[in-house]
């Protein structure tokens, strides 16, 4: 993409993987659970790191986690969350790798039990994404009172790592919320 397109201010880090994600994924509306049980991961992985670090590691976690395969993850054990801890490609905690499996299981029990998983995350925006109006990236909330309603949701079923600011950052990443910058040339595309 030329560098003469105006972009949200995140993206300008000088990271050609930030450019990339941000000009042809964030804000793109998933429909796919695969993808969406991927963010999930990654935006879990990501809490209390920066971005630039998850997209470093993102190819690594997709050999790690079966490339998102959710019946694999789900089937992962104590030798699984061993050979994860010891695998430098990805993000070494415990505590996030448990919960990527955790997460897997949780998921297929939804299915099981009621249905499309990606209809109901769809659900907490009204199944369309919620555009907003950003002028600038200070204007951008952590959580929405729809990430406050989803992350809860998705506690009591189970799913961990999924607290209100992960969730509004995985809306975003999957398009639920477009919080591309008014000035930005995508927020027009991701609508």
């Amino acid at each position: 993409m030329p560098s003469s397109l105006k972009r949200c201010t995140w993206a300008l880090s000088g990271n050609d993987l930030y450019l990339d994600y941000h000009d042809n994924e964030w804000g793109v509306p998933v429909f796919d659970e695969q993808k969406q049980f991927e963010f999930l991961i990654l935006e879990g992985a990501q809490a209390g790191l920066s971005w630039s670090t998850v997209l470093n590691k993102r190819e690594g976690y997709r050999q790690a986690f079966a490339n998102f395969d959710i019946e694999k993850v789900a089937r992962f054990g104590k030798r699984d969350v061993t050979r994860l801890m010891n695998d430098a490609s990805i993000v070494r905690n415990r505590l996030k790798i448990e919960s990527a499996i955790t997460n897997a299981r949780a998921l297929l029990e939804f299915k099981e039990k009621e249905g499309d998983f990606v209809k109901h995350l769809w659900s907490f925006v009204g199944s369309k994404p919620i555009v907003n109006k950003r002028k600038q990236h200070g204007d951008v909330p952590a959580t929405s009172p729809h990430s406050d309603a989803l992350s809860k949701d998705l506690k009591k079923r189970g799913f961990r790592f999924v607290g209100s600011t992960i969730i509004y950052a995985h809306m975003q990443a999957t398009g639920m919320v477009n919080d591309h910058l008014t000035s930005c040339f995508r927020y027009k595309e991701c609508q």
